[in-house]
């Protein structure tokens, strides 16, 4: 069987398939982002005969229904709903739903003499050679004999009735123009579907799976699917832009009214920024929670009612999924849910969205806690589990690279072995004692500042609420919600001065701590057994220089919990190496400390 076909077919045929909901869009690209003077010149390259592109179409499978009949699935655009909604707009007169989701009117002008388009405006309005809404002109009750000799007369063109005429006959001849038409097939899977769209895409757009599951969604209206997308859009945008809640409201009073709405009002006093999750986001916590499964095109494939005993597509398969993927989505955007979740997030450390570099880490996490609460299991042990899970899956990369499959394996681990039996076996093979000792010392030579080694120790501070360098009061969390100083403990003029110029060298996390502005500037150029003088002289009496420390104890106490050995206070540019050695072992023992403390 063909993988897809390519014909053509006349924009009102599209329209009105559209109109007839033979074709859907589903809404995957939410909102309309092409201004008005793509609009603009979409329709003039329409007029010219211009090429504008193919469409794509995804069909629906077939679904076996519930008295043994075969339905027809629906077709849905995949690509091209940009400039099919952009003639909608222009020809029909329809409202696109803007950035800000206002729903708004993009109206096109023409000017039959001239032959150009124009986007309306209030000086075309009032010009009597413009055509200000070519929309008019396609509606069913226009009358173009009468239109011609009205606007000749109008415009003083005399014997030029037959012109106008064939001009106008050219602008509604639009309607009629073939739009080239890739139609992917039923049979395909969902990874052949999106490896055929990137090949034939013109325009290097890359849909994600993510991406397909949605237009899934969008398209159904028999199972709920539609409105299960506006929670989960809706969700999202108001995490992003809370701003625009009363908008939504009166552009959408019929879902802003039911009950699904009323789920998500919270969300726009929301202020927590740590997890901003988006669609794909939603999707993946909601569907793994709930179908126990990683893979995304598990869930397009659930949608589309498959059986993969049988390989049969049947409706109450469909049916059951979007009833289940519901519930997960509902589970997921629940208040109490997602805050007693952030809570436990903080409680790593996690205090600023910058620690957290995988999205993915969060991802499991939350589908760690609903997984664990639908178990019945006590609070207290889901929070010692997902806070573990959190910090062990950031120092292992557990779901960097093929994160999809490894999401897979342990959702399923988690659900069917004592979950605290698997986090405790899967400590002592990926957590032992070579990995504190060695493994994650070798981790810490890096000059990588996005590290999750070096987030992680960031964390432990925040979760000792250990003190920036040389501060005597101001803490590690108070320096990074604040944007502060990442300082050299070497400074890095110093160590250029001295000949290592590589930015591996100077960069290392390993040389690096957070301190107040004032302390850095403070300290300059000084090697430490320079500028560590002066802090001896501080804490003599002998003036202020670095911060408010004023003791030895206090000075001991500041060192420890930023990992940086006593030692350092004697050492200059030939002891560098031997200090990076040294802060990496404490760097890693202060990191165990701290995930054990974690239970």
């Amino acid at each position: 069987m063909a993988q897809f076909v390519v014909n053509s077919t006349s924009i009102d045929n599209i329209i009105s398939s559209i109109k007839a909901g033979e074709i859907v869009i589903p809404e995957i690209q939410r909102p309309f982002v092409w201004d008005g003077a793509k609009v603009r010149d979409l329709m003039d390259s329409l007029y010219n005969g211009f090429p504008v592109g193919y469409i794509i179409i995804w069909k629906n499978p077939d679904i076996r229904l519930k008295d043994g009949t075969v339905s027809s699935g629906k077709k849905i655009l995949i690509d091209g709903q940009q400039r099919i909604t952009a003639v909608q707009a222009a020809i029909v007169g329809q409202k696109i739903i803007d950035a800000a989701y206002k729903k708004k009117r993009i109206v096109i002008a023409f000017n039959p003499q001239d032959e150009v388009f124009e986007v309306c405006n209030p000086a075309i309005e009032k010009d009597i050679k413009w055509i200000s809404d070519i929309s008019t002109v396609f509606n069913v009750d226009f009358d173009a004999w009468n239109f011609v000799n009205d606007y000749c007369a109008a415009n003083g063109l005399s014997g030029k009735q037959p012109e106008i005429n064939n001009t106008l006959m050219k602008l509604m001849s639009i309607k009629s123009i073939n739009l080239g038409v890739t139609e992917l097939s039923q049979s395909l899977t969902i990874d052949e579907v999106t490896d055929i769209f990137i090949r034939i895409n013109s325009q290097g757009v890359v849909l994600s799976q993510a991406d397909f599951a949605m237009s899934k969604i969008s398209s159904d209206s028999k199972y709920g699917g539609n409105e299960t997308r506006k929670l989960i859009d809706y969700f999202c945008h108001f995490m992003r832009r809370p701003a625009d809640f009363d908008t939504i409201v009166s552009n959408d009073k019929e879902f802003a009214e039911s009950g699904e709405f009323g789920k998500i009002k919270w969300v726009k006093d929301e202020q927590d920024d740590i997890y901003v999750p988006d669609y794909s986001d939603v999707l993946r916590v909601s569907f793994t929670h709930v179908f126990q499964r990683g893979k995304i095109a598990d869930l397009v494939n659930l949608l589309s009612g498959r059986n993969f005993e049988t390989r049969e597509n049947i409706e109450s398969i469909a049916e059951d999924s979007f009833h289940k993927l519901k519930a997960g989505v509902e589970s997921f955007v629940n208040e109490t849910n997602f805050k007693r979740y952030l809570m436990i997030v903080h409680s790593t450390g996690i205090t600023d969205s910058s620690l957290v570099r995988s999205k993915n880490v969060l991802n499991f996490g939350y589908i760690l806690y609903l997984t664990l609460k639908n178990k019945k299991i006590h609070p207290a042990k889901i929070e010692s589990i997902v806070r573990r899970w959190i910090v062990l899956s950031m120092l292992t990369g557990r779901y960097s690279g093929s994160a999809e499959s490894v999401i897979d394996y342990d959702i399923k681990r988690f659900s069917e072995q004592d979950p605290e039996i698997f986090l405790k076996n899967t400590e002592a093979g990926e957590l032992s004692n070579a990995f504190w000792n060695t493994v994650l010392v070798q981790k810490l030579d890096t000059s990588v500042r996005s590290s999750p080694y070096f987030l992680v120790f960031l964390m432990a501070q925040i979760k000792n609420n250990a003190r920036g360098f040389l501060s005597k009061q101001i803490t590690v969390k108070s320096l990074i919600e604040q944007r502060g100083d990442i300082h050299h403990i070497f400074p890095k003029k110093y160590l250029q001065n001295n000949h290592l110029t590589d930015r591996k060298d100077y960069n290392q996390i390993a040389n690096y701590v957070y301190t107040q502005s004032e302390i850095n500037i403070g300290i300059k150029d000084a090697p430490p057994c320079k500028y560590m003088e002066k802090m001896k002289q501080q804490i003599s009496g002998k003036g202020t220089f670095y911060g408010g420390i004023a003791s030895d104890e206090e000075l001991k106490e500041n060192l420890a919990e930023n990992c940086v050995p006593e030692c350092f206070m004697q050492m200059d540019i030939n002891d560098y190496q031997s200090f990076l050695i040294l802060r990496r072992k404490l760097m890693a023992q202060y990191i165990r400390e701290y995930y054990e403390k974690l239970a």
